[in-house]
């Protein structure tokens, strides 16, 4: 986790997230209005995202030839382009029947759409517990590409806080949840967090942390949130200025951290060793 300081507070989440299908026709139909005289790339592309909408609208997998007279294109047209379409991951065959159904890159987007909206829903409750009991700013994050990926935030209720991080990433060598990650491998190759040294401890406590490293005076401590497989999927992370956010003060808030993150982990479907599910 990390920030600037920052001012009052807020629960902040994203909006449910759309149909895929219906977002990429809205966009499609948009770029028409505007589309007066297509060059031939833009209609082949124009051609290609209709054929891939109606794949994804599809309540079943669609045979080539169904899908190419209900664009109105000649078979062998419409065949170039899902071919185009499958080297990109957006489409596939359905087995030997050679029906298309989307393929793994749009399943990716949908699945990581769906858990992350699953996971700020179940993690309400771990939020505002640690919000009231620390009164500091809590953070929801998952690892992405280019760094920690904040998906839902408390507010410190001290006019001095941490400020403002929905929908904002940093880097995983200086942040808390950053080293989360990294010491369960769930951040990038390229990503150095830490030293060795610091990342056994994280996994020995299930605790990291980072001060004065993102920014000067600013204190952040998170812990690792399992999904049912037990990976690590996301952190729950306390974070404020080092004023308030002292080695002892860390050092208190631990327990009270890793088990809101194991509760969350539980909603999640987790189960620690020797534990059955109810």
């Amino acid at each position: 986790m990390g920030g600037g300081i920052g001012v009052g507070r807020g629960v902040g989440a994203p909006s449910r997230g759309v149909d895929l299908a219906l977002s990429i026709r809205n966009l499609y139909r948009v770029e028409q209005q505007f589309q007066v005289a297509p060059s031939h790339g833009t209609a082949a592309i124009d051609r290609g995202a209709d054929l891939l909408v109606r794949v994804l609208e599809s309540e079943e997998p669609v045979a080539l030839g169904e899908l190419a007279s209900a664009a109105g294109l000649p078979k062998s047209t419409a065949s170039r382009l899902v071919t185009a379409l499958e080297r990109r991951g957006l489409i596939e065959q359905d087995g030997e029947r050679g029906r298309l159904r989307p393929g793994p890159a749009i399943l990716r987007v949908a699945e990581r759409s769906m858990l992350e909206r699953n996971i700020v829903e179940l993690a309400k409750p771990a939020l505002d517990a640690l919000a009231d009991a620390t009164g500091e700013t809590i953070n929801l994050a998952v690892p992405g590409l280019e760094g920690v990926e904040h998906i839902a935030q408390v507010d410190s209720r001290h006019f001095l806080g941490a400020g403002q991080w929905l929908g904002r990433s940093v880097d995983y060598e200086h942040s808390a949840n950053g080293k989360v990650f990294t010491a369960f491998g769930r951040a990038p190759a390229a990503a150095a967090a830490a030293t060795d040294g610091e990342l056994q401890t994280v996994l020995r406590t299930d605790v990291a942390t980072s001060i004065d490293e993102l920014e000067t005076g600013l204190a952040a401590m998170a812990a690792p949130v399992r999904g049912a497989r037990g990976e690590v999927i996301a952190a729950l992370s306390i974070s404020g200025p080092t004023l308030r956010m002292t080695p002892a003060r860390i050092e208190e808030l631990s327990p009270i951290l890793t088990s809101e993150a194991r509760t969350l982990s539980r909603r999640l479907g987790h189960r620690d060793q020797g534990e059955r599910a109810a």
